[in-house]
């Protein structure tokens, strides 16, 4: 890990901090919520054995990288101009992109809004979702799991960000980290962050260490940068009507874990295995299902990810 270089990087108007180690291709990694750089510190560590340049910035919002306070500075036009800028000024003209959660929303857009720069994709947990120009998405989630659902909680600035402060950060951290029930979270107001069960003991690939490392970030930031991300949902949609329809044209593969929410989330299993998915994603070379999976597939299995990266990105 000592070998990991730390630098900032003036890129969209904000200070971004990176995380990079190897040479050749470069490997953008993308990290999700509540996330940073580390959380991709096992495929930074093997991708680059294998003759890469791999590359993990703590996004806009998170870490050692500004978080500017509106949500209105959080769209996927944003997010994707920080990246972009961040490629011109280290002189990169095309990247293998590889994204989680949050990350991996924001890698569909990069694909969509710039895919000359992209060589491939590989992406887990969250599938391509088409604009749906009837609908807002944060209007589609509560129609779908009601007010409770953590996505429409985390909606209004300041709310979720109270109850967060009753609890010590590496107890949240837990929380998230370990979950591995499949239905859709919530947060009903009444019960707030208990609905979630904070464990008695880490699995495995989970060690003290490392959840000290993300709350010793969060506790200094908050997350009101990473739930910024989420207030912008309806804001994204409105400025990429133009993008309506169009089709990721970059060679992808794509990776969820069996237990993850995302995969349970009604009409995603239909979606990305009766032809959706490959319709909308005409590119998609290879659909990896890994059993027994949660959420944070990257963390839980960090080799078998690595190697699922690295079988695909060769290729190219």
């Amino acid at each position: 890990m000592e070998k990991i270089e730390h630098t900032t990087v003036r890129t969209n108007g904000i200070n971004m901090h990176i995380a990079s180690i190897g040479t050749g291709p470069v490997v953008l990694f993308l990290h999700g919520f509540p996330e940073l750089w580390y959380s991709w510190r096992h495929q930074l560590l093997s991708l680059s054995s294998l003759g890469y340049r791999c590359i993990a910035p703590d996004l806009r919002g998170f870490g050692d990288t500004d978080a500017p306070p509106s949500p209105a500075s959080y769209s996927a036009l944003h997010i994707v101009g920080d990246l972009i800028g961040l490629l011109d000024h280290l002189g990169v003209d095309q990247v293998f992109l590889v994204g989680h959660d949050w990350g991996a929303v924001i890698a569909w857009w990069f694909c969509l809004f710039r895919p000359d720069r992209v060589k491939a994709l590989v992406n887990m947990s969250v599938a391509f979702t088409p604009r749906n120009s009837k609908r807002k998405p944060v209007d589609g989630l509560r129609a779908l799991f009601g007010d409770d659902y953590y996505i429409c909680r985390f909606q209004e600035p300041g709310e979720i960000e109270k109850e967060f402060a009753g609890y010590d950060t590496a107890s949240i951290m837990k929380k998230f980290l370990t979950g591995r029930n499949p239905k859709p979270p919530r947060l009903p107001k009444e019960v707030g962050l208990r609905a979630w069960k904070t464990p008695e003991t880490l699995p495995p690939w989970l060690l003290e260490e490392d959840v000290n490392y993300f709350a010793s970030k969060f506790s200094k930031t908050g997350f009101v940068g990473g739930l910024n991300y989420y207030r912008a949902l309806n804001l994204t949609w409105e400025l990429t009507g133009p993008w309506t329809g169009l089709q990721i044209k970059v060679p992808v593969k794509f990776i969820v874990g069996d237990l993850d929410i995302t995969y349970h989330i009604p009409g995603v299993k239909e979606y990305i295995h009766n032809g959706g998915f490959k319709r909308d994603v005409p590119f998609l070379q290879e659909v990896v299902v890994i059993e027994d999976g949660g959420h944070f597939i990257n963390q839980e299995k960090p080799d078998e990810i690595s190697r699922h990266v690295y079988d695909f990105i060769k290729k190219f």
